[in-house]
């Protein structure tokens, strides 16, 4: 059965990489499909943006960072 073969095949590759000294992590991210999803990212982004704004040294932080990106390919 074709199952069988693409279980045996991950297995093996997950063995493969524990082998080479990694272990698997599961992480949880935002569900982007939820219908509030835009709106909570538009929510969040003003209150870093009111909160880099109000302060002077992230600022200054960003603006530096900023100007070390001249040179960089896109």
């Amino acid at each position: 059965m074709a199952i069988t073969h693409v279980n045996a095949r991950v297995q093996k590759h997950r063995d493969a990489l524990r082998m080479a000294g990694l272990r698997p992590v599961q992480i949880w991210v935002p569900d982007t499909r939820r219908p509030d999803f835009a709106k909570e990212c538009r929510r969040q982004s003003r209150l870093a943006a009111r909160a880099d704004g109000a302060d002077a040294s992230t600022r200054r932080f960003m603006d530096e960072a900023l100007a070390d990106v001249d040179g960089w390919s896109q």
